[in-house]
């Protein structure tokens, strides 16, 4: 009985091709287990479909020979299977090495190093100082006593630099002495689950330290994954790590918290809190902040809306165009149910339609308003903006206070 091919991983990024002269599907790894990226042509992306672990090699030469009129079909049978073995995109012995290998050099190393540093911005200090200020050069802080957090994009700096500003304004040199508990969103961790780490996060800037006894103490809840190795690759936290030591120097602070979606809440119903392990961790990590107080601030990593061709949508999305009016009064819907501190409102908003918003940043929002009741947030600045061409990405600056 013949073998069924590999299955292709359906943890890998996939796209239409943004290179000029070079259509088709472009597929990438944003885990980090491959530093490949493919460009499947036109004419051969429904052969994919046969990499589902129950298709065989006959199944794709049927395929093919349909596509490209030719009985000899081989050596692109071949060259199909390699490509995509040695990429590391199928689910077989290269690509589970790759994967063990990859999260054995995380969970030993000393530190957790940039994965963004020269690609997102700049990774020589002097430059990164020089885009920074640029990025925050604006109106002084706010100075609020009574300031309990704020929440930031987690969008490239470039494209979402003005509400990043929006947001850590409200930061001065007050405030250089805390804990900042960051909630980031987990884009490549299990549901219902929260990713922690022991280790400093090294950035151009230096080295800003984590807060390993808050660590230690929430490590032991059935719903955290130590040492995760999310946090590898993960920008929601790095980014706000950077804007941080641009404002208080390297060595800040920090105890970085990975979200994972709350999706079987948003699927089937019920709250996030539902599930057990998500119901102790929400209410351990609330008795630090009632514990804690003042020495913590909380900071969300957040993204809102994502709408077009890149996320799945049959047309092209134009920022404050079109379809994406709705999406933004949609947008600040729930964005003043969170400001109201209503998390029940703002959960069942998500709810709706399975959250065809795409709001990356629902957990971490629903697990401060869960964790910090009766914050009162204000919003200082929304946008959007289009990460391509056909697709927009949406963000808010907030700040809460009590």
């Amino acid at each position: 009985m013949p073998r069924p091919l590999p299955r292709l991983r359906m943890n890998l990024d996939f796209m239409p091709s943004p290179v000029p002269g070079r259509p088709g599907l472009l597929i990438r790894d944003s885990y980090g287990y491959s530093g490949s990226t493919l460009i499947i042509p036109p004419a051969l992306v429904e052969c994919l479909e046969c990499f589902d672990g129950d298709r065989t090699e006959s199944d794709l030469r049927e395929s093919l020979v349909r596509i490209t009129g030719d009985l000899h079909v081989s050596p692109l049978i071949e060259h199909l299977v390699a490509t995509l073995s040695d990429a590391g995109f199928l689910e077989n012995e290269i690509y589970f090495e790759r994967k063990a290998g990859r999260e054995r050099e995380f969970a030993a190393a000393a530190v957790r190093e940039s994965s963004h540093a020269g690609a997102a911005y700049p990774g020589e200090p002097a430059d990164l100082r020089e885009v920074f200020a640029g990025y925050l050069n604006g109106p002084a802080a706010l100075g609020h006593d009574s300031l309990l957090g704020i929440a930031a994009p987690h969008v490239s700096p470039c494209g979402g630099w003005q509400t990043y500003r929006a947001a850590y304004s409200a930061l001065g040199p007050a405030y250089r002495d805390r804990t900042f508990v960051i909630l980031g969103t987990s884009h490549y961790g299990e549901p219902d689950a929260f990713g922690l780490t022991r280790k400093n996060f090294v950035t151009p800037y230096g080295e800003a330290r984590t807060d390993l006894d808050l660590v230690a103490e929430l490590a032991a809840e059935p719903a955290v994954t130590m040492e995760d190795y999310c946090h590898a690759i993960e920008h929601s936290i790095e980014f706000q790590v950077v804007f941080l030591q641009h404002l208080f120097g390297p060595e800040v602070r920090v105890l970085p918290i990975l979200c994972g979606s709350f999706a079987r809440s948003i699927y089937q119903g019920g709250l996030p809190e539902d599930n057990e392990d998500v119901r102790r961790f929400l209410g351990h990590l609330g008795e630090i902040a009632a514990r804690e107080g003042p020495r913590l601030l909380w900071l969300l990593g957040i993204d809102l809306a994502h709408i077009g061709r890149r996320y799945g949508d049959g047309y092209a999305a134009r920022a404050d165009d079109g379809r994406m009016i709705e999406v933004a009064g949609r947008d600040r819907e729930r964005i003043d149910r969170v400001n109201a501190a209503d998390a029940r409102a703002y959960w069942e908003l998500v709810q709706e339609n399975n959250d065809d918003l795409r709001w990356c940043g629902s957990a971490p929002l629903y697990t401060f308003l869960k964790t910090v009741p009766g914050a009162q947030g204000e919003l200082r600045r929304y946008e959007q903006w289009n990460i391509d061409e056909q697709s927009v990405v949406s963000f808010a600056a907030l700040t809460f206070t009590k």
